[in-house]
């Protein structure tokens, strides 16, 4: 990994009825591509995994926008879709601004994830976005496997980028295999030996440091096929 990155702290106003949120700025003067990264559920912008999962991608030439959904900064439960999907609108009309002669992406952890791929289904995301990535979609609930939450990514016109360990209690692995199958510009990276926050057994061999500079290069990739 390279060295720290300075990162700009940004404030991203969503409305005038869900107020502003925090976000971050990590934007390595040689990138070729900018991701919009959103959140997980339970932890927010500054977590330990979306931290080295965005200063892994700097190394690997993606800057990332990193924000907060409204609830991680002002308290309850994750936001419904009428407040994210607003939020992450916001964060890819302020990413547009550092986004000149890059390649722009959206997506993120789990939650995340999936509110962007709402927003996208919608026709609701901004038409400078060339693709989206998945870290981990949560395609059901623990242990009640299904594919109704996956319903609505055919409706996505635009390339998506599926990073899935084996492991994912949120994602039986032959379920998301199925779904990928079925869309027309879906790619499925199988993350051999990781759950869903990407921790890896000590018997695989391969350490979570090492998965998530993996999601890094598979990023890296997915976005130079998009120039």
């Amino acid at each position: 990994m390279l060295a720290m990155t300075k990162v700009r702290k940004l404030k991203i106003n969503i409305s005038k009825e869900i107020g502003s949120v925090s976000s971050l700025l990590l934007l390595p003067t040689n990138a070729t591509s900018l991701l919009v990264l959103s959140h997980g559920a339970g932890a927010g912008m500054e977590h330990a995994f979306m931290e080295m999962l965005a200063q892994e991608l700097a190394a690997q030439q993606v800057g990332t926008l990193r924000f907060n959904f409204a609830y991680m900064e002002r308290g309850g439960g994750p936001d419904r879709p009428k407040k994210a999907h607003p939020a992450i609108v916001a964060a890819v009309k302020k990413a547009l601004k550092y986004a000149d002669g890059l390649t722009l992406l959206a997506g993120g952890k789990s939650f995340g994830g999936r509110m962007t791929s709402q927003v996208a289904a919608k026709g609701e995301l901004d038409a400078a976005v060339k693709g989206i990535v998945y870290y981990g979609f949560p395609l059901h609930a623990p242990g009640k496997p299904g594919l109704e939450r996956a319903a609505h990514l055919s409706d996505i016109s635009i390339p998506q980028l599926f990073l899935q360990g084996t492991r994912d209690a949120l994602a039986r692995f032959d379920l998301i295999e199925a779904v990928c199958v079925d869309l027309k510009k879906a790619h499925l990276v199988r993350m051999e030996g990781s759950n869903h926050s990407f921790k890896t057994l000590k018997r695989s061999g391969i350490t979570h440091e090492e998965a998530v500079a993996q999601l890094a290069r598979e990023t890296t990739t997915f976005a130079g096929r998009l120039r």
